[in-house]
C-alpha cells in the first residue's frame, strides 16, 4: 500500500492512506499554476519517502495521490513515465525547467551519483523555504509604502475631479486674486474632466511603451545598472543578489556539483545582467586557473568582507561552508535593512500626504476667506 509521510520533524511512520490524513497544504486550486509552494511540498515529501527506503516509482505514485493541482499531477506523471523509460530523476526533472530550475537539476544529479538523494532534497526544500521567506520580507517591507502612494494619488484625483469643480463658479468673481496653487489645481481639474479620455489613453499608451521598453535588451541593461548604482537601493539589491547566488553556490559545491555547473545555476537564479556578467567573469577566472576569489577581488560592488571571506574559504578549503555562512549573514542583514527602510519611509510618506492634503485644503480655504471678507 502507498506510504504517506507528512511529519517533517518527527520520526518517519508508515500509515494507511486515507483522504482525511492528507496534508492541508496539498489541497490546491485545480487551475492554479504550480510554483514554489508546490515544489517545496514535492521535495519534502519525496525526501521523506526515499529516506524510509521507498522506491522512486512508488514514492512518485504516492505523491501524485496527495496533490490535487492538475498541472503538478501532470508533471509527476511525466516524471514517472521518464523514470519507467530508464532515465534518472535529474534527467526527468530537466524536462520541466519552469518547475525545477537548473540548480535543482544539478544538485539532484550530483546526489544521485553520490547516493545521498534524500539529504540533498531536504536541503533543496530548506533553500526554497528561505527564498520564500526572503520574498515575503521584501514584499512586506515595500507593500505599505506602495499602498500610501496609491492612496495619496487616489485622494488627489478624487479632490480634483469631484471637489474643485463645485467651487469653480464661486471663485470666478475673484479670479485675479486667487493664489497660484488654487489656479494650478483648478486648471488641473478642468484638464482632467474635459480631456479624461485622451489622458487615460495617453497614460495607458505610456505605460505600455515603458513596459515594452523594459523587456528590450537596452531597457533591461539600463534598469539593471540603475539597481546597482543608485544610492541606498544599490546596497539592498547587492545583498539580495549575494544571498541568492552564494546560497546556491554553497549548497551546490558542498554536494559535489562542479564549479562551472554551480555558476551556471547562479546565473539562472539572479535576474540582473550586471551581476550575471560578474558571475561570467568568475567562470572565466576559474577556467583560466586564476582561482575562484580573483573575480571577487576585482568586482568593486562586492563588499570587502565578502572578498576576504571568499579568499579565506578558497585558501583553507572551506569555501562551500563559508559561502553558505555569508548568505545567511546577509539574509539577516537584509531583513534588518528592509525593516529600517519601512520604519523610515512610513513617517516620510505620512508627512508627504499631510503636505499634499494641506496644500489642497489651503487652496480651497484661502479663496473662501477672501470671498467672505468681500461679502462682509
Amino acid at each position: 500500500m502507498p506510504i504517506e509521510i507528512t511529519n517533517r520533524t518527527g520520526p518517519a511512520r508508515t500509515v494507511a492512506r486515507k483522504p482525511a490524513s492528507l496534508p492541508l497544504r496539498s489541497f490546491q486550486l485545480h487551475s492554479k499554476k504550480p510554483g514554489s509552494q508546490e515544489r517545496i511540498f514535492f521535495t519534502e515529501q519525496l525526501s521523506l519517502l526515499l529516506e524510509t527506503g521507498t522506491s522512486m516509482h512508488v514514492a512518485l505514485q504516492a505523491l501524485k495521490k496527495q496533490i490535487s493541482n492538475r498541472e503538478m499531477v501532470n508533471i509527476i506523471d511525466g516524471l514517472i513515465e521518464n523514470i519507467n523509460e530508464g532515465k534518472s530523476l535529474s534527467e526527468a526533472l530537466s524536462h520541466y525547467p519552469d518547475m525545477f530550475p537548473s540548480t535543482y537539476v544539478h544538485l539532484v544529479a550530483a546526489a544521485e551519483d553520490g547516493g545521498f538523494l534524500d539529504k540533498v532534497l531536504l536541503e533543496l526544500m530548506k533553500m526554497d523555504e528561505k527564498r520564500e521567506e526572503l520574498r515575503r520580507t521584501v514584499t512586506s517591507a515595500l507593500s505599505y509604502p506602495a499602498f500610501l502612494v496609491l492612496f495619496s494619488f487616489g485622494v488627489v484625483l478624487f479632490v480634483l475631479v469631484a471637489v474643485f469643480p463645485k467651487f469653480a463658479d464661486m471663485f470666478a468673481s475673484i479670479q485675479d486674486e486667487l493664489p497660484g496653487t488654487t489656479l494650478f489645481l483648478m486648471s488641473a481639474s478642468t484638464l482632467l474632466i474635459d480631456h479624461w479620455l485622451t489622458l487615460s489613453a495617453g497614460l495607458v499608451a505610456g505605460l505600455a511603451g515603458i513596459a515594452w521598453w523594459l523587456q528590450t535588451p537596452n531597457g533591461t541593461v539600463v534598469i539593471d545598472r540603475a539597481k546597482m548604482r543608485t544610492v541606498f537601493i544599490r546596497d539592498i539589491y547587492i545583498q539580495l543578489y549575494l544571498i541568492q547566488s552564494l546560497r546556491v553556490l554553497g549548497l551546490s559545491l558542498n554536494n559535489g556539483v562542479s564549479i562551472p555547473n554551480a555558476l551556471d545555476s547562479c546565473r539562472d537564479v539572479v535576474h540582473n545582467s550586471v551581476f550575471r556578467q560578474f558571475i561570467h567573469d568568475v567562470q572565466n577566472k576559474v577556467t583560466e586557473g586564476s582561482g575562484f576569489s580573483r573575480a571577487f577581488q576585482q568586482a568593486d560592488f562586492i563588499p570587502p568582507t565578502v572578498r576576504q571571506m571568499v579568499t579565506t574559504g578558497e585558501d583553507t578549503g572551506n569555501l562551500p561552508r563559508i559561502l553558505t555562512r555569508v548568505a545567511d549573514f546577509y539574509e539577516r542583514e537584509l531583513g534588518k535593512r528592509l525593516a529600517s527602510f519601512s520604519r523610515m519611509v512610513e513617517p516620510l510618506m505620512l508627512i508627504l500626504m499631510g503636505g499634499v492634503v494641506g496644500l489642497i485644503v489651503s487652496s480651497l480655504i484661502l479663496p473662501i476667506f477672501k470671498l467672505s471678507r468681500a461679502v462682509g
